[in-house]
């Protein structure tokens, strides 16, 4: 099973704010279809994160799918473990597991190894990057071997 999953141990959420773009992903039914798929987080003077994800449906010409939610930070985890929600009452967890020191790339997921997703400030990530985080996810005990690459323009 590899280690524990554990989050990093301090986020920025100024930093961490603004446009993402999903590189790799465990295919989920709520992202079926999806290409082209983008996470903009914005802070709030509430103190949680606005959460709003797109993708394109069945093609880059396809139609826009976006969601809105709100991430709220788990107390005394560093601001690395929040709990989003995009549907009142439930809430999820989502785990910042690794991320770059100029906030260039994240590695998001869930404790119960269901969900992971790599995310990056450009359309693409570098290969050699790329594989280096996949290793380390597998470290954590995630599988990999379902991991897909998300179409980006």
């Amino acid at each position: 099973m590899g280690q524990t999953v554990q989050s990093v141990p301090y986020v920025d959420l100024d930093r961490y704010a603004g446009k993402w773009y999903e590189i790799a992903s465990f295919p989920q039914r709520f992202q079926k279809g999806c290409e082209c798929t983008t996470a903009e987080y914005t802070m709030t003077k509430k103190g949680y994160l606005l959460v709003e994800n797109r993708c394109q449906k069945d093609g880059p010409t396809g139609k826009q799918s976006y969601i809105k939610g709100k991430a709220f930070v788990v107390k005394n985890s560093g601001n690395a473990k929040l709990r989003i929600q995009f549907f009142w009452p439930f809430r999820g967890k989502y785990w910042i597991l690794d991320l770059a020191d100029d906030y260039s790339y994240a590695v998001v997921g869930h404790p119960n190894r269901k969900y992971l997703w790599i995310l990056s400030r450009t359309p693409e990530l570098d290969d050699l990057l790329y594989q280096k985080l996949i290793s380390r996810v597998e470290t954590m005990g995630f599988d990999s071997s379902t991991l897909t690459r998300t179409k980006q323009l």
